[in-house]
C-alpha cells in the first residue's frame, strides 16, 4: 500500500481517527533529507500494510498542523497511537533505523 497523502483537512480522520498506528513524515520538495527517507517510507508502508499506515504531510501545503504539533525541523517522523503522538524522531535516517524505532515503540512486529 503506498504512503497516504494527508492535509491540515484530512488529518484528524486520517491519523488521529486511524484503527491502526500512523507513522507520519513532515516534508517538503526542496528538503533533501526528506527525498532520502522516501523510498524506505514506500517500502515500509508496502511491507507493514497490515500493521501500521504511513502518511505524509507536505509543510509548505498544509502548514496548520505541524506548527499545532511543534513541527521545528525537517524530515519530523511522529508516531500515532490512538489518537496520540507516542513517539517523534527528527532528522533523516536509513530504514533499518526507522524499523528499529518502530518495533521499540510497538506499532511494527519484528521481521522474520
Amino acid at each position: 500500500m503506498p504512503t497516504l497523502k494527508v492535509t491540515d483537512d484530512s488529518f484528524e480522520a486520517d491519523v488521529l481517527k486511524a484503527s491502526k498506528p500512523v507513522l507520519v513524515d513532515f516534508w517538503a520538495e526542496w528538503c533533501g533529507p526528506c527525498k532520502q527517507i522516501g523510498p524506505a517510507l514506500e517500502q515500509i508502508a508496502d511491507d507493514y500494510a497490515e500493521q501500521l499506515t504511513v502518511a505524509k504531510i507536505n509543510i509548505e501545503d498544509s502548514p496548520m498542523t505541524p506548527s499545532k504539533l511543534g513541527v521545528k525541523g525537517i524530515p519530523t517522523l511522529m508516531l500515532f497511537k490512538d489518537g496520540h503522538m507516542a513517539s517523534m524522531k527528527v532528522g533523516a535516517m536509513p530504514k533499518q533505523k526507522i524499523m528499529e524505532w518502530l518495533v521499540e515503540s510497538g506499532a511494527a512486529k519484528p521481521a522474520e
